[in-house]
């Protein structure tokens, strides 16, 4: 199974807002970039969503280390909580439906096609590849604002 990396970055200005996101997959020394915008979002959605354009680039089923600033996004899936989310219904224990569970369904989706390991890393620090991926999020929103 070909292993890969992936950096991810979400973006919004105002929250909810214009949403930006970025990602840098990175195979056997090749590196590719990805980002989008949407119009009217939040940053938690623009985290997930990074995390989901990564994953749909790959062609075949891939071992993938994910590294994202986002601690919703990170500890959804290491903590356990979208299994419980999942086996709830889509509900929090105190019954009220999860945030975002569109988006969660379709990544959950993804980590069951690929071997996804998530690694939280410290966002606007010295990583430079989550430095990257944050200026590839913040320049899809303000190419959004100056077309």
């Amino acid at each position: 199974m070909k292993r890969v990396t992936l950096y991810t970055d979400g973006a919004c200005s105002g929250n909810p807002g214009v949403g930006g996101w970025g990602a840098v997959l990175m195979f056997n020394g090749h590196e590719k970039r990805i980002s989008g915008v949407e119009e009217l979002t939040t940053n938690n959605r623009m985290e997930i969503f990074a995390v989901i354009s990564g994953l749909e680039c790959l062609k075949e089923p891939c071992e993938v280390m994910v590294y994202s600033d986002s601690a919703y996004t990170v500890n959804a899936f290491n903590n356990g909580w979208i299994f419980g989310w999942e086996k709830g219904g889509w509900k929090k224990a105190d019954n009220k439906p999860v945030l975002n569970a569109d988006l969660w369904q379709r990544l959950l989706n993804l980590t069951r096609i690929h071997s996804v390991n998530f690694v939280k890393v410290k966002g606007h620090a010295d990583n430079e590849y989550n430095n990257i991926c944050d200026k590839l999020a913040t320049d899809a929103i303000k190419n959004y604002r100056s077309a």
